[in-house]
């Protein structure tokens, strides 16, 4: 039997250099989710502040799908700090929260609703179901386009 040589642990570096800002896990759940609902929606509009993962213009509606800890999120994953580099890594976290508030302000002045959806929520379909459909209101036909 032959045996793989070994890789070398990666940095801190390599990894965060492999962490996703579009279609992560977190957020291709909520699109399968949301489609597999009858929603329609654009995917990180860059005209619009923030570039929002998924976007409903139709009707004046957003959802973003946060990781906890890259949003600063307050749950158990959200509030891990670092161990090392934390000089960097606090600032930078506030950094990302602050500009996340201050993009939604710029949507809601727009006239935009914004839903924020946390890694954290994801765990339940159910209520994964219910907060999107809750927040973006029945399906109708301007949802899947013109007749065929």
């Amino acid at each position: 039997m032959s045996r793989r040589p070994k890789r070398a642990p990666l940095t801190r570096s390599e990894v965060m250099a492999r962490v996703r800002s579009k279609g992560s896990r977190p957020e291709m759940l909520v699109r399968r989710t949301a489609h597999g609902m009858g929603y329609r929606f654009r995917l990180h509009r860059a005209d619009l502040p923030g570039s929002p993962d998924l976007v409903f213009a139709s009707r004046l509606k957003i959802i973003f799908v946060h990781g906890c800890f890259w949003h600063g999120h307050s749950c158990a994953l959200g509030a891990r700090m670092p161990k090392t580099r934390q000089e960097f890594w606090g600032p930078k976290l506030g950094r990302n929260a602050e500009r996340d508030a201050q993009a939604q302000a710029k949507l809601a002045e727009q006239g935009w609703d914004v839903l924020v959806i946390w890694e954290c929520e994801l765990k339940n379909g159910d209520d994964l179901r219910e907060r999107i459909g809750h927040f973006l209101g029945p399906v109708s036909r301007r949802d899947h386009g013109p007749p065929i």
